[in-house]
């Protein structure tokens, strides 16, 4: 038998080899790998008693110690993860220079050095490369630093249970979300975001919303978990662990107590993070912005060669048609654009930071603008956010201090999320001497508050009755919205008989409570049941069989300038939709004491009844939604956005957390829960309308200076191109030397950095703002040629009148079209940058009107200082300036009476 030796591979063969995996298939791998054995860790904790996980991470069953909590936090490092963190300022220098126009100028910069190492044109190129890289770089590193700065204003915190020392007592206080360490115990509500891996030590009807790690868009329920929990059967997955909470979840209702397992990298968030972090997708500006740039270089690659060949075969001089043509590319193309984008967007941060608004992601400072529909709830926002106790009334509508007491009692023993109706009560209870409270009561259990059932319930034992079988009585006290309440009751308390509830006695009580929602009172009810069979478990189920007691009438009164700050809203274009989960009744009754036009109150109910095509147009004409939960709260917003509208949402609350993620602009408040600041996109560190508009003007104000920009270059650049052709065909010598070009380039952009500066003109302050590509390229074919007119003008000027005709007088030629060309693209910065009349009905900001002087100022001075030989100029004749004059005063009035027609017959200007 042959035996078959192995083959040495061929270099043929070697090459057909499959290739290996790319770095970024091998970094994924490696975060695939890791994010698996972080799971296994956690799933194996699920499965160990919870008596276990304590005495692993070596904490007590009551926390630990402050001094502990120092050690560990130097040991393990701050509680956070990878982040989109603005990069070290040399790779943000080097970022700043890598874009498509600084590229072309680079390039042309080359090839002139390989032509003539001597050329001064290099020299010039590397000036405008160098102004405008460093400058972006500026402006963007500052608005970062600015941006951090800004951030670390609004913090979050979780509340954390520690001891003071060794034999102290356990307290609980809140802690930035970064000073987490392993082994702390950490006190979770509704409205909280997890803020680390934590091992359910107790739980209570817990729901987690983990849509950020599952996908998962409903509330997960986690189980019921004691101190003694013997642990769960290890899964695979640790995210579908009963007794897991992971980071980058939030508690939607429920109560829990949890341990930290895991901190920062070490979770299983962060396992992820290297996947998570990444470029954010670009807003509509963004790609507009994009597309013209790219459109701008296309349109230089196609004239470029144009000029170059005309200027060729015209004049003969290839070398000189070269040089001519990298001049003429440099002209058209706009490298200060991102430059002016960036401090656009910076300067607008900045100023936003002064009226007391965070902007967490700059590009949303575009949205702000372009918003039209502004979706609010109404407390706070339409009313003074400082909610009063100002009734306590039985079922007869008289005050019944026996109403109070249970009232309070539910207020003070929940251990969730307690809202401004229950401070309210602890107030008031506090305040009122003569209201005795027994202090008898102590707890038993809870159910908590969640946004279906509207309603919370404390169970508690009532010491020195003994109930059935010589056990301590217990109390179930509900409190929550009067019908979902109602709903539970089979008897009313009727001056302490308890009467069975009738139709006739029902509805009798749900009038008492529309009587006091009509009057802008939001009313809860209170019912009561006496346990028969306590225990120490409850469960909705048991939620049953209420006695009511009576209602609690509380006022939150209108702010004295709401109806201001919505009627100037409305004066920039903005319809205010309020969305709230209060009742019919009050939110109406609020709205038009505040001047709204209410118009009929859509519920949460008809907007699950409607499909989305139904719900775009009721959306539309409805101004007040109310008994909204989180879920329509979301689907309002997308109706009002696939009507075309681009929206704002301003929320605090739980239950907005979701609206907030779903709109262009998510807005909310210092005060607000944590997933919803999380979710936003802007802060307001005071919950106000007026602060909001003025955030609105200075939206739009960033986006009308970019705008400006973009139209004064792209038609300034298309009437260049016109000019030049023509000049190359028919003038025998080039039109103006390439240095000049470069010159009179240079100074232009120059003139320009000031446009982040400018003002707007109050009338295009009032409308919401959008990106329009067909508009810009429409501005840019209607404008520009206006240019080239009086650009021909000077040609034949300087031809007939002066005599520049030939090779012998081509300097003077050139000198007067340079500086008639520098003057007209200054000067008609100020006819385009509003629709107005320049200088008379509008006038530019100081920074623009002074950048504007030094500019017309240099080009007049050029031809006559001591660089005028080496550049290529001659002194100008004092005749020439006359007709200088006339030109540019036609070019203006010309420009304005185009400008007239334009926004008559398009209706807009910029």
């Amino acid at each position: 038998m042959t035996m078959l030796t192995p083959r040495t591979p061929t270099r043929t063969s070697a090459r057909l080899a499959p290739p290996g995996p790319s770095r970024r298939e091998r970094k994924a791998a490696e975060l695939q790998a890791r994010t698996r054995l972080v799971g296994e860790r956690l799933t194996a904790i699920g499965a160990r008693p919870a008596a276990r996980v304590l005495a692993d991470l070596d904490t007590a069953p009551d926390g630990l110690t402050r001094a502990e909590a120092a050690l560990r936090l130097e040991s393990h490092g701050p509680n956070a993860v990878a982040e989109e963190r603005a990069p070290r300022w040399f790779v943000q220098l080097a970022k700043a220079f890598a874009n498509p126009f600084i590229a072309v100028l680079l390039f042309l910069a080359a090839v002139m050095y390989w032509q003539d190492p001597a050329d001064p044109g290099v020299v010039i190129l590397s000036v405008m490369v160098a102004i405008s890289g460093l400058l972006r770089f500026w402006q963007e590193y500052r608005s970062g630093r600015a941006a951090d700065a800004l951030k670390d204003l609004v913090t979050t915190t979780c509340a954390v249970q520690r001891r003071a020392g060794p034999d102290s007592s356990p307290s609980t206080s809140e802690v930035p979300m970064d000073r987490l360490v392993p082994g702390d115990l950490v006190r979770l509500a509704a409205g909280d975001l997890v803020p680390a891996d934590l091992r359910l030590v107790t739980a209570k009807d817990l729901m987690v919303g983990q849509a950020a790690l599952s996908g998962e868009s409903l509330p997960v329920a986690k189980a019921d978990t004691r101190a003694e929990d013997p642990g769960q059967r290890a899964g695979a997955d640790p995210v579908e662990a009963g007794n897991l909470c992971l980071m980058g979840t939030s508690v939607t209702s429920g109560t829990a107590t949890g341990v930290v397992v895991a901190t920062g990298a070490d979770t299983y968030f962060g396992s992820m993070a290297g996947s998570l972090v990444g470029e954010r997708p670009r807003t509509n500006f963004d790609t507009g912005v994009r597309r013209v740039s790219f459109l701008l270089i296309r349109f230089m690659l196609v004239m470029v060669p144009v000029v170059f060949l005309v200027n060729g075969f015209t004049k003969g001089d290839w070398d000189e048609a070269f040089l001519f043509g990298i001049a003429v590319a440099v002209g058209l193309t706009p490298e200060m654009l991102p430059m002016v984008v960036s401090a656009n967007l910076a300067r607008g941060a900045v100023a936003m930071a002064k009226h007391k608004v965070v902007v967490k992601r700059l590009n949303a400072i575009q949205n702000l603008g372009a918003m039209d529909v502004l979706c609010t709830d109404k407390t706070g926002t339409l009313t003074e956010d400082r909610v009063v106790l100002d009734r306590y009334l039985d079922v007869h509508g008289d005050e019944d201090d026996e109403v109070l007491e249970y009232g309070y009692l539910n207020a003070h023993f929940q251990t969730g999320l307690r809202n401004l109706m229950d401070r309210a009560v602890i107030e008031r209870v506090d305040e009122a001497e003569e209201v005795v409270v027994d202090a008898r009561f102590s707890m038993v259990d809870e159910i908590p508050f969640d946004f279906a059932r509207r309603r919370m319930t404390v169970v508690l034992a009532r010491d020195g009755r003994p109930g059935a079988r010589g056990r301590t009585e217990h109390v179930m006290i509900t409190k929550g919205a009067v019908e979902e309440v109602l709903d539970l009751c089979t008897h009313l308390s009727d001056r302490g008989a308890e009467v069975e509830l009738t139709g006739g006695l029902r509805r009798r009580a749900r009038r008492i409570a529309e009587e006091h929602n009509r009057r802008g009172l939001r009313v809860l009810a209170v019912a009561t049941r006496t346990v028969r069979s306590p225990r120490d478990t409850y469960t909705v189920a048991d939620e049953d069989g209420l006695t009511l007691v009576g209602f609690l009438a509380f006022l939150d009164p209108p702010k004295a300038d709401a109806a201001a700050a919505l009627r100037g809203l409305a004066g920039k274009g903005i319809a205010v939709k309020v969305v709230t989960g209060d009742n019919e009744l009050v939110a109406a009754r609020v709205c038009a004491d505040v001047g709204l036009e209410v118009g009929h109150v859509v519920s949460g109910a008809e907007v699950d009844a409607l499909d989305d095509r139904a719900l775009r147009a009721l959306a539309a004409r409805t101004t007040v939604f109310a008994k909204a939960n989180p879920v329509q709260k979301a689907r309002i917003v997308r109706a009002l956005q696939a009507d075309g509208h681009t929206v704002g949402f301003l929320g605090d609350g739980i239950n907005d957390a979701a609206a907030l993620r779903d709109a262009d602009v998510g807005i909310s408040v210092d005060t607000a829960v944590d997933i919803a600041k999380e979710s936003a996109d802007i802060i307001l560190l005071e919950k106000d309308l007026t602060v909001l508009e003025r955030g609105v003007v200075q939206g739009r104000t960033t986006f009308g200076n970019t705008i400006k920009y973009i139209k004064m270059t792209a038609s300034s650049n298309f009437g260049n191109v016109f000019s030049v052709l023509v000049a190359s065909a028919f003038i025998p010598f080039q039109p103006m030397l390439a240095i000049m070009l470069l010159v009179q380039n240079l100074v232009y952009d120059i003139a320009q950095l000031a446009t982040p500066w400018d003002r707007m003109d109050e009338e295009y302050l009032r409308t919401p703002r959008n990106w329009d590509a067909k508009g810009i390229f429409r501005f840019m074919v209607t404008i520009g040629p206006v240019s080239s007119l009086f650009d021909i003008s000077m040609f034949l000027i300087m031809w007939n009148v002066f005599g520049a005709d030939s090779g012998a007088s081509q300097s003077l030629f050139q000198s007067g079209w340079f500086v008639e060309g520098l003057l007209s693209q200054t000067l008609v910065v100020h006819m385009i940058r509003t629709r107005k009349i320049p200088f008379i009905q509008s006038r530019a900001s100081r920074p623009v009107l002074v950048m504007t002087v030094l500019a017309v100022l240099t080009g007049l001075y050029l031809p006559f200082s001591p660089l005028a030989p080496s550049l290529g100029f001659v002194a100008l004749p004092a005749s020439y300036f006359p007709w200088l004059l006339g030109v540019l005063l036609a070019y203006c009035a010309l420009t304005q009476l185009v400008k007239t027609w334009y926004v008559r017959r398009f209706g807009t200007w910029l």
